[in-house]
């Protein structure tokens, strides 16, 4: 079952000849529960594939469907929401809220929706993630990896259908990228979880599902 299914998205920005065809016709189904790699030379579309998937950006062109919704049919604040709701983003930089402890910084999404905290899933994951022993540090206390993780632990605290990761690992070394990557997966497979990872990492690349390339905003 495709829990992503883009047809013919184009995302051009500018215009005349200064215009940039970001993406030039894609057409791409994800499969619900696996882990795909996109994958290409920098400049190739891939951080802006994900932010069209993640409803971040509208296409100049084409459809965009996530777990079944058009995200064309949404407004602003319902866009807003869903992504709230059904995505969880993992970025190169951490984005952690200095002032607040790792409890509270993983914790923070589902405040904003005023949800409750499931428990017994916030025990698991911090566990498969390390973060057990630091939840009330500081993010200044911890190390690079431990910030990661706690990006990490806060895209999955909503039990989103969808993880999209850009580059999460690419301030790393080749250990620690890989243990990263290598724990992103567990927690996907764990909770069954959809991951959608952009890396120019072939050893990273290879621990997915599914390796998808483009070149010129295409799929090749």
């Amino acid at each position: 079952m495709d829990i992503v299914t883009i047809q013919n998205v184009k995302k051009y920005f500018g215009e005349g000849f200064r215009q940039v065809k970001a993406l030039d016709g894609v057409t791409l189904s994800i499969e619900k529960g696996k882990f795909t790699a996109i994958t290409g030379e920098s400049g190739s579309g891939k951080t802006t594939l994900m932010n069209v998937i993640g409803g971040l950006y509208a296409p100049t062109e084409g459809t965009v469907s996530v777990g079944g919704v058009s995200l064309l049919s949404l407004d602003e604040e319902q866009l807003t929401i869903f992504r709230r709701r059904n995505i969880g983003f993992v970025f190169q930089g951490y984005h952690l809220i200095p002032e607040l402890t790792v409890e509270e910084n993983i914790l923070f999404p589902l405040a904003l929706d005023h949800a409750l905290v499931d428990k017994a899933y916030f025990s698991e994951l911090t566990a498969l993630l390390g973060l057990t022993e630091r939840l009330k540090s500081y993010p200044y206390m911890l190390s690079g990896g431990a910030q990661q993780c706690t990006a990490i632990a806060r895209a999955f605290i909503t039990k989103p259908s969808i993880i999209l990761a850009d580059e999460p690992t690419g301030s790393f070394d080749i250990k620690t990228s890989q243990s990263v990557a290598g724990m992103m997966k567990s927690v996907t497979d764990n909770f069954r979880q959809t991951l959608i990872m952009i890396t120019h990492n072939p050893d990273l690349a290879q621990l997915a599902d599914r390796i998808v390339r483009l070149k010129d905003g295409r799929v090749v």
